[in-house]
């Protein structure tokens, strides 16, 4: 089967594989779709914290059964999806619900071989069947949890005021799921073209140019107040630092994006705030869930989202591109 290793920062390599034969309690997949992720992006330029290479990356994956237990409700050729957070079950975590922090986590594609391949085998717990959406919409399934992970975790309500630093994948995910809660969304990045596509096709209710005078304008746009939730995905750690001072008083912090190294902020303006901060990491099923409805509802504009294509085999030769901002990439799916 054809794989692409990411070998050290910045090179990848197509390669023959034999198949992977399936372990017990696992399902062998036929890996038809995987989305390109941030964290794909910062392995291929060696900021990922959380990596050893070589690696196989890809953990935005949908494929269709190709083999599994008889008992595990799942038939040959069967779409499915996959929650790429393989926990233990079993960790102080784990116990409450969170799986998503578990203490011995294994991300497919960051802490062991992803889906940059034809066929992947993993535990059954962790497959899902992709029920009333396309395979292009299941391999997004996995970002746009992250962000409705996020505004859950934000505890966003209908009327209130919310800022999204950063109108990436993560970003947008989570414009769309803070907007579907009924709040007003006001998105702040660097890129126009980025701006423009929240505009138009997540219908923020603000788009605001990061630089000069960008504060001031998130002050008018709120009348002083600033935003009862601020959500940073950056992965820039001085617009997180910066992103404290958008903080309406009483209101909460919640750090998307994660970065190498430490966060500083005041603590007399954090204090006078009595503000709230949040870490978001991953997703549980529950979000999984939420985005499912969202995407059979029609509410989750897919098709928009996925502008970008390429086959398996072209990986090592078309990656570097997608780091273009002139590509104008959101989601790449690349096509097994």
């Amino acid at each position: 089967m054809l794989t692409v290793t990411c070998e050290s920062p910045g090179a990848l390599v197509a390669q023959h594989r034999p198949r992977p034969p399936r372990g017990h309690r696992e399902v062998l997949l036929r890996v038809r779709r995987v989305g390109v992720c941030g964290t794909d992006l910062h392995i291929f330029t060696g900021h990922q914290p959380y990596l050893n290479y070589p690696r196989v990356m890809g953990h935005e994956l949908s494929g269709t059964v190709e083999e599994a237990d008889d008992d595990s409700g799942l038939a040959h050729g069967e779409p499915v999806y996959v929650m790429p957070y393989l926990s233990c079950g079993h960790c102080i975590a784990c116990r409450q619900g969170k799986t998503n922090c578990c203490v011995r986590i294994e991300v497919l594609g960051v802490h062991r071989d992803g889906a940059f391949t034809e066929y992947i085998s993993v535990p059954q717990r962790f497959v899902g069947k992709a029920d009333g959406i396309t395979l292009d919409q299941a391999a997004m399934l996995e970002f746009l949890a992250i962000g409705a992970h996020a505004v859950r975790r934000g505890d966003v309500t209908a009327g209130q005021r919310v800022l999204v630093v950063g109108a990436g994948p993560i970003g947008m995910g989570t414009m769309i799921f803070a907007r579907l809660r009924g709040a007003i969304v006001t998105a702040i990045d660097s890129r126009q073209d980025r701006l423009d596509f929240a505009a138009k096709q997540l219908g923020v209710a603000a788009a605001v140019a990061l630089g000069e005078g960008d504060e001031e304008e998130l002050s008018r746009l709120t009348q002083g107040e600033f935003f009862d939730v601020v959500f940073d995905a950056t992965g820039n750690a001085k617009a997180m630092e910066r992103g404290f001072r958008f903080i309406a008083h009483g209101g909460r912090y919640v750090l998307v994006s994660i970065v190498q190294g430490d966060i500083r902020f005041s603590d007399p303006e954090f204090h006078k705030r009595e503000a709230t901060l949040l870490s978001s990491r991953n997703a549980t099923t529950e979000d999984f869930d939420t985005v499912m409805r969202a995407i059979r509802e029609g509410l989750v504009p897919a098709a928009a989202l996925a502008t970008h294509r390429l086959a398996l085999a072209e990986v090592p030769e078309a990656f570097s591109r997608l780091l273009d901002p002139a590509q104008g990439v959101i989601k790449a799916i690349i096509e097994c």
